[in-house]
């Protein structure tokens, strides 16, 4: 039996065909996608009879279902692309309003339990992946995209192809972290599981790469092998990478672009978290008693 091809309806064609036209990436895509579902759901019949006032009730159940901040901006992102290009009507959504993203602290590890983490790592690729969170600061969707060919040992540097906002960039190498990576090579090419200019790190299939679930579930096991209390997700190696360049006084616009931020302010939330940086703060009251 031949499996049937779901039916895309004209006005979901359309959508996608904007989103192609402007080469927006899959992940925004599929959010775009997700939130207009959302809303169709929400009036129980086709989102472009919407009306102003749909909008208004619709972002009054977000925030009475308790949608976070992050989560309601996306939407609301989403739906100012759907009325404004695919249906030409963006002035139904002038009154949707974003929120305010309350500014959280990042959690981060000290050297020693990143150190830990690593170690509990129950195999020799999750504990390569997690090295290079830890040593380049790069972001879970960075690493697991990752291909052999990126490796350039002569220049120390790993070769980040279309990162956060479709850019390119270098990631140094360290002498330690080069020779964990040649290791991993040797063990997965003697196992079979790596093809030739294929992924890092490959999935069960070496066609396919490891997903970023996969290597969230990873740091989850090994946090709780290391016994370390925190909520730790790859996420907080990116992070204990940052704030622990910033305590050796790394100066925070190299931190920045070796993130890959935008914008400085982005970085700077690390100056919160620097305890070494912290330290050499002098309140008033210490100078009033020296």
């Amino acid at each position: 039996m031949i499996p049937s091809t779901p039916v895309v309806s004209p006005l979901r064609q359309r959508l996608l065909d904007d989103m192609r036209m402007r080469k927006l990436g899959p992940q925004t895509q599929s959010a775009y996608v997700r939130a207009v579902r959302y809303l169709a759901s929400f009036l129980q019949r086709s989102p472009d009879t919407a009306t102003a006032e749909d909008l208004r009730r619709f972002q009054l159940h977000l925030v009475d279902r308790g949608v976070s901040p992050i989560t309601l901006n996306a939407t609301i992102t989403g739906l100012k692309f759907f009325f404004g290009v695919t249906l030409h009507r963006g002035e139904l959504v002038e009154r949707m309003s974003y929120v305010h993203v309350p500014q959280k602290l990042p959690v981060v590890l000290s050297r020693d339990e990143a150190a830990r983490l690593i170690a509990a790592a129950t195999n020799p690729k999750y504990h390569t992946a997690l090295s290079i969170a830890y040593g380049t600061g790069l972001r879970v969707s960075e690493i697991v995209a990752l291909k052999v060919g990126d490796i350039d040992s002569q220049r120390m540097t790993l070769r980040v192809e279309q990162g956060k906002g479709r850019k390119d960039r270098y990631a140094m190498l360290s002498p330690v972290l080069l020779e964990r990576l040649r290791a991993w090579w040797r063990y997965a090419n003697a196992k079979g599981k790596m093809l030739p200019n294929g992924w890092l790190f490959p999935g069960q299939n070496p066609v396919d790469p490891l997903t970023a679930r996969q290597l969230n579930r990873a740091v989850h096991d090994a946090a709780e092998a290391a016994k370390i209390d925190k909520r730790v997700t790859m996420h907080t190696l990116r992070h204990s990478f940052a704030t622990h360049l910033l305590e050796q006084k790394v100066d925070i616009r190299v931190i920045q672009v070796m993130l890959g931020h935008k914008k400085l302010e982005t970085t700077s939330v690390y100056t919160h978290v620097a305890t070494e940086v912290l330290r050499e703060v002098v309140s008033p009251l210490e100078k009033l008693s020296a």
